[in-house]
């Protein structure tokens, strides 16, 4: 966070601050994928092909909408052991899935019947936010709030009086979410967990504020 706090050619204070916001979680992401192994090309593609139509299948009948289900393009590779020798397994095909649900009490019988449906690879599940916009807003409002807090507070014990802002700086959400994240426990389920907890939104700013003697 060191280079996200400094101002250069300082003309005043210059104070940083953070403020996170928590929600219950409306949606979740599941990432999964289909990856099938034949010994010719055209044998893998039609193997994974099928397996993407039973997947989409099984989330009709679970009424997910096609626009809240992103496919990957079926991608092609060879593959092989290496151990004494060599050897040609075959040509692997694999395709991605990106599944949106809002109805998240489906969320554990729909990830299991995509895993019947042949979905042999998951990668994780993701809880969001639909409102995550309206909550940035408030945290990045909280966030001056305590940038100006601290700003005061440093004024005052040098005998000075705070004057009109003029620099502010946002700070990218993605750096205090990792800065929070390696400084303090995370709320929600444990890896692998299925429990949503709850969501944090970050903000922060650098406010630069002018200074009047007392």
């Amino acid at each position: 966070m060191n280079g996200t706090q400094s101002i250069e050619s300082p003309w005043g204070v210059s104070v940083f601050g953070a403020a996170s916001v928590d929600a219950a979680p409306d949606l979740a992401r599941l990432r999964v994928a289909i990856t099938q192994t034949r010994n010719k090309p055209g044998e893998a593609f039609a193997a994974t092909r099928s397996g993407v139509n039973r997947i989409r299948e099984v989330l009709r009948r679970h009424e997910v909408p096609e626009t809240a289900v992103s496919t990957s393009r079926l991608n092609l590779s060879s593959q092989w052991s290496y151990g004494n020798e060599r050897k040609f397994l075959g040509y692997e095909c694999t395709a991605s899935f990106v599944i949106e649900l809002r109805e998240l009490d489906t969320l554990e019988t729909v990830l299991i019947d995509v895993v019947d449906a042949g979905a042999n690879e998951v990668k994780g599940v993701e809880f969001d936010v639909r409102s995550k916009r309206e909550l940035r807003a408030r945290a990045r409002t909280a966030a001056v709030a305590a940038a100006r807090e601290k700003a005061a507070l440093y004024a005052e014990a040098a005998g000075a009086q705070l004057g009109p802002v003029i620099h502010i700086k946002d700070v990218d959400a993605e750096q205090i979410q990792s800065y929070r994240s390696h400084s303090s426990h995370q709320s929600g389920g444990g890896e692998g967990d299925l429990t949503p907890g709850r969501v944090t939104v970050s903000a922060g700013v650098v406010l630069g504020l002018s200074l009047i003697g007392s």
